[in-house]
């Protein structure tokens, strides 16, 4: 029996030796064996990350100098190599570079390795693991977009990815903005899946730029993305004024000058205003309406300018391109206003000018009870048959209890009476007068008229000058016009329109008039109608000048009370003159 308890002991002595486990004696184990406990990734793991670092964790401390390259090793097409560690119980492997995709790897650590104590890995570990098919980070949107034009100097850069990213790798050498071969220094921030690049200094005009995000860009599982990501965009231009009118220093300006000014590319038509476009006489501000259309802006002065002084013009760089890039600065000039008024225009009425209405070979006609020519006569080459609802003095041409006009001058017709010959003869060459004067006021006769307002005068203020309809019609239904002679006591004004002229608008307020101011008098404005005109037919306001019409001339409606007044002459060449409740004061 013992020595059966002796050969028993002896081989178990033997186990002991051949594990590495050391015994003290034949009941108790001096240390334990070690064992892989755990590892990363577990063992048959599938679309394990392709950043991912491989360990192996044991049951006690072991000793470093075991855990090497030949005792850890990791194989998938090929053996991997890395860097392996070791601390706190586990082995840690990590890649040189990143696993591949759809790859099966295989893990192990040997017998090589041993605790402490001395003792070794009793069986090798051998773990394996795959890799799947890898959601990569992409960008799907860059704005500038690739290709882009005209973008501003002040743009932020920036890319938008189909995932989340992790934001330490964007930074300045994975998002690199180039001009060329100069680097373009900025600040880099991410948010949601939008990194962004705000430039330190705004970007460079016309230029070319290069935005690159590169590989080391990754995402929050640390997989990279398969290739840079590269675009290009092309900043905008600077504007620049390329011409004014009038032109720097220019001298002998209209007082009726429109200030322009033309711009090398299109601007921003929000970014042209009173407050970007203004124009000064010394401090004070002139007061003026800003249009911009194509590449042009313009300042219409509110009331004309005045003679001899020098005016200053001012776009200030808070105009821009249309992709909001700023003038480089402010840009001004100055021009001065002619030094003395043009001389006086005449116009010569003949035997025209005693006659307050002439209604050509068709009459002159009034309804109403408050007709009143004053200062002058009415005449017509028709039959006095066609004078109606008129009298000069006793003799009384065709009125009724309802339509009473007086004439303060005469009254000059054909026969019968109370038309005589000589009247008939009086009226005749008052018409050839009149078809005269019309010539000479017609753009033949005098051409380079302007169109202030596209044949709307109402609301406006004119210097003396000579205008014409661009579309062949003039209308004064936005507002009064106002006539502004500038203290000039020649100041004359001359419209020319192809075909009508229509004052005022519909309804009991409709009626519009014409101002005179600074010195501004009736008998130096003049109409050239080529059709005919018809003055306020709601009734009420006060029209200027000698209107010279080929077709007639109405004032006011039947059956409206308001008065209705001319300063001026109301001439009418091949049809007659109406006039309802009217007062015409011939100057």
């Amino acid at each position: 029996m013992k020595n059966k308890i002796l050969l028993f002991t002896f081989a178990i002595l033997c186990v002991a030796f051949i594990s590495g486990c050391e015994k003290d004696d034949f009941e108790e184990v001096v240390g334990v064996c070690p064992i892989v406990a755990s590892t990363t990734p577990l063992s048959n793991a599938l679309d394990v990350p392709l950043g991912q670092v491989i360990t192996a964790t044991f049951n006690e401390e072991m000793d470093p100098s075991s855990i090497t390259s030949t005792s850890f090793t990791v194989v998938g097409v090929a053996p991997l190599t890395g860097t392996i560690t070791y601390a706190d119980k586990t082995a840690t492997f990590a890649p040189t570079v990143p696993l591949l995709e759809n790859t099966t790897y295989t893990a192990k650590i040997t017998t090589k390795v041993k605790d402490l104590m001395g003792n070794f890995l009793q069986v090798e570990y051998v773990w394996v693991f795959s890799t799947g098919t890898i959601l990569r980070p992409v960008v799907i949107t860059a704005d500038p977009i690739n290709d882009a034009i005209a973008v501003p100097l002040n743009k932020t850069i920036s890319a938008t990815f189909n995932m989340a990213m992790n934001s330490s790798t964007l930074n300045s050498t994975t998002f690199k903005v180039n001009q060329g071969v100069n680097v373009v220094t900025g600040v880099i921030t991410y948010a949601g899946s939008t990194v962004s690049f705000v430039p330190t200094s705004p970007l460079l005009p016309n230029k070319i730029y290069t935005v690159t995000i590169t590989t080391g860009a990754k995402n929050s599982q640390d997989t990279a993305m398969a290739a840079d990501y590269i675009w290009n965009f092309t900043t905008d231009i600077v504007p620049t004024v390329t011409i004014t009118d009038p032109v720097n220093n220019a001298i002998n300006v209209a007082l009726n000058q429109t200030v322009t000014a033309d711009f090398s590319i299109p601007m921003d038509v929000a970014t042209i205003n009173a407050t970007t476009f203004t124009l000064k006489q010394g401090t004070t501000t002139i007061p003026g309406t800003v249009i911009y259309s194509g590449t042009t802006a313009s300042f219409k002065p509110t009331n004309s300018l005045v003679l001899g002084t020098v005016y200053t013009a001012t776009i200030t760089n808070g105009a821009k391109s249309v992709a909001g890039t700023s003038l480089a600065s402010d840009y001004v000039w100055s021009f001065t206003t002619i030094a003395t008024p043009p001389a006086a225009i005449i116009i010569n009425l003949g035997t025209a000018a005693m006659f307050g209405a002439f209604g050509g070979n068709a009459g002159v006609t009034n309804q109403g009870l408050n007709t009143v020519i004053n200062n002058g006569s009415i005449g017509s080459t028709a039959a006095s048959t066609l004078i109606t609802g008129f009298h000069d003095g006793l003799v009384i041409y065709t009125e009724t209890p309802l339509n009473v006009g007086n004439v303060t001058g005469d009254i000059f017709t054909a026969p019968p009476a109370p038309g005589t010959a000589t009247s008939f003869a009086t009226a005749q060459q008052g018409l050839l007068d009149a078809n005269a004067a019309y010539l000479s006021i017609s753009p033949a006769s005098k051409p380079g008229g302007s169109d202030p307002n596209a044949g709307e005068l109402g609301g406006l203020t004119l210097a003396p000058g000579v205008y014409k309809s661009a579309s062949g019609t003039f209308k004064i239904s936005n507002g009064d016009l106002t006539l502004d002679a500038k203290g000039d006591p020649n100041a004359t004004w001359i419209f020319q329109t192809a075909s009508s002229l229509t004052v005022g608008i519909a309804g009991p307020t409709g009626a519009k008039s014409i101002i005179m101011k600074n010195g501004a008098l009736a008998k130096n404005v003049f109409w050239y109608v080529g059709s005919n005109a018809t003055i306020n037919g709601a009734g009420g306001g006060t029209m200027v000048g000698t209107i010279i019409a080929n077709s007639g001339v109405t004032f006011s409606t039947a059956g409206n009370a308001s008065q209705t007044v001319l300063n001026g002459r109301a001439i009418s060449l091949v049809a007659s003159v109406t006039m309802v409740n009217t007062t015409i004061n011939v100057p």
